[in-house]
């Protein structure tokens, strides 16, 4: 892509798919042998838009009666889901890390908006140090506001203390993106990090 020209005075990460993997079907895979049962698992039960309920502030236990009434026979995969929600991530995006790191040692103020559950974030944060090079972090969960919602692009701006548009915000949903980028911000789509690094590289920031 083809930077702006405004400067750029922050930078700011989604967390999931960008920093870190995040994939529920790793989760399920530890709780049954059967390919099938974590398909189905994975596309009816457990499922990433019943998980961004979560992510944008319902009460878990909420969720887990409503779901398990719902599901007879599954508890065991929604217990798991609400006790074990670090093992669904696999591992870190593969470069995004050293990206933070080079960042971060040329004095760029860093900062993450991410959609993620209250009552998981807590528990994720010490498996991941890359996390302490950013100065705020806004959670989905804890504010109950989620991307795309304007709302929370605008929280960004008074909590960070910078204008949008001298922010570049990275993301890997095109919806949360193009939020962004309504409102006035510098947005970079992320595929993978050597994209990233150029989108950098172009603006001057590594």
């Amino acid at each position: 892509m083809n930077p702006d020209t405004a400067k750029i005075d922050a930078v700011v990460f989604d967390v999931g798919r960008v920093l870190i993997q995040w994939d529920m079907r790793h989760l399920i895979a530890r709780l049954t042998d059967d390919p099938a049962e974590v398909d189905y698992v994975f596309e009816h039960v457990v499922t990433e838009q019943w998980h961004f309920q979560h992510d944008a502030g319902r009460d878990l236990q909420e969720m887990l009666a409503e779901r398990k009434a719902q599901f007879p026979g599954y508890e065991r995969f929604l217990d798991a889901y609400a006790t074990r929600f670090n093992e669904t991530v696999p591992g870190p995006v593969a470069g995004t890390h050293a990206l933070v790191e080079r960042l971060d040692a040329r004095g760029v103020p860093l900062f993450c908006i991410t959609n993620f559950a209250d009552s998981f974030w807590d528990d994720f944060v010490p498996e991941w140090p890359v996390l302490a090079h950013f100065r705020d972090v806004i959670v989905s969960g804890k504010e109950k506001l989620a991307k795309p919602d304007p709302a929370i692009f605008r929280l960004a701006e008074d909590r960070f203390g910078h204008p949008g548009e001298a922010m570049l915000f990275i993301d890997d949903n095109p919806a949360n993106i193009a939020a962004a980028a309504a409102l006035g911000w510098q947005v970079h789509l992320f595929t993978d990090a050597a994209r990233l690094e150029a989108d950098l590289a172009a603006r001057g920031l590594v």
